[in-house]
């Protein structure tokens, strides 16, 4: 299937300085995927002009008047720009004229317009963010990041749903196992919320594996993580830090002296592989799960590489038919007439 996927080209800490050129990157290898980079339509065009390039058939420069900043308040950008980049993305999205969109921007400005362009699907409360993890075994799916600072059992049971039907499209995965984030294994820990929880998910259906605690996320030990949006998102940052952390110290031991300096040399392959795997870059590309159509936020710091990851996990997506499965799994009538 041919598949469209919309831009917000001023988003993020760099805005086109990065979008564009991670979209051109992208564009080179996947022949089947449209690009329309959304933006102020002169700097857009600079950029292209600066890698050689020039919109086309293929790669349509849409103009966007505003621009929704880093720390402007989301509320504001709803009512306030509705001219701007993260706006037209969410509206191209609803129209039908892409199939996906991604943004590097305000992630509450842009959950925010998604939730008021796009609505949440029918038998889902609020949308949740989720994102994959690097783990011993490969990768993590975990939700909530940051949406949903408060949330009620049937929330957690609804995220559990909803991040089992995505990795089980994107993964290739029959019955992705399901764990909840709690503070210890056993039924009787976390608090009233958390136990009903998993109760409500022992019930669902779903391949449940019962409580995991933080450690076990980078285990492997669940495909699908489920939390409220306070825990997961301290989660995240303190896993960033610490991956900060790690190599910083790495980094300084092998600079204490010329014979560390050798050394360093000598297993220089080594650090460079384990840079790799901890690279954060390679998982860039948080999913805003239960709207009614594909958005992808990428990291505001993003860079060229890790930006277009999540041009490519948008793609993904549509390619898997994210967004159809979960219309299914919810009862959606929509769902139901288009198969």
């Amino acid at each position: 299937m041919d598949i469209t996927v919309a831009i917000d080209c001023m988003g993020g800490d760099h805005g086109p300085h990065v979008t564009v050129p991670a979209a051109l990157s992208f564009q080179k290898s996947n022949a089947d995927v449209d690009l329309v980079l959304v933006g102020l339509k002169d700097a857009i065009e600079a950029e292209l002009r600066a890698h050689g390039a020039k919109a086309g058939p293929r790669l349509r420069v849409h103009h966007a008047s505003e621009v929704v900043l880093m720390d402007e308040s989301p509320s504001l950008a709803l009512r306030n720009k509705k001219d701007s980049s993260i706006r037209i993305v969410a509206n191209l999205v609803r129209s039908g004229e892409a199939h996906a969109c991604v943004s590097a921007g305000n992630t509450g400005a842009l959950m925010a317009v998604s939730r008021f362009v796009l609505k949440t699907l029918p038998g889902i409360d609020r949308p949740a963010i989720i994102s994959a993890l690097p783990t011993i075994h490969g990768s993590t799916y975990v939700l909530d990041l940051g949406a949903n600072v408060d949330c009620g059992p049937e929330h957690l049971l609804q995220f559990g749903i909803m991040g089992a039907t995505l990795v089980g499209a994107v993964e290739h995965k029959d019955r992705p196992s399901v764990g909840l984030l709690n503070i210890g294994e056993e039924a009787m820990k976390g608090n009233d919320a958390v136990k009903r929880a998993a109760d409500l998910l022992r019930d669902s259906g779903l391949n449940f594996i019962g409580n995991i605690e933080g450690d076990g996320i980078y285990r492997g030990e669940a495909d699908v993580v489920v939390c409220d949006g306070f825990v997961g998102n301290v989660m995240l940052k303190a896993s960033e830090g610490l991956v900060q952390m790690v190599r910083s110290f790495i980094r300084q031991e092998f600079m204490r002296s010329t014979l560390t300096r050798l050394a360093g040399g000598i297993v220089m392959p080594v650090l460079h592989a384990f840079r790799k795997r901890l690279d954060p870059r390679r998982f860039n590309g948080a999913t805003l799960l239960g709207l009614r159509g594909i958005v992808v936020k990428s990291h505001g710091s993003a860079d060229v590489f890790s930006f277009e990851r999540a041009i490519e996990r948008a793609a993904d997506e549509v390619r898997n038919e994210v967004l159809h499965r979960l219309m299914l799994r919810f009862g959606s009538a929509e769902a139901e007439e288009a198969t």
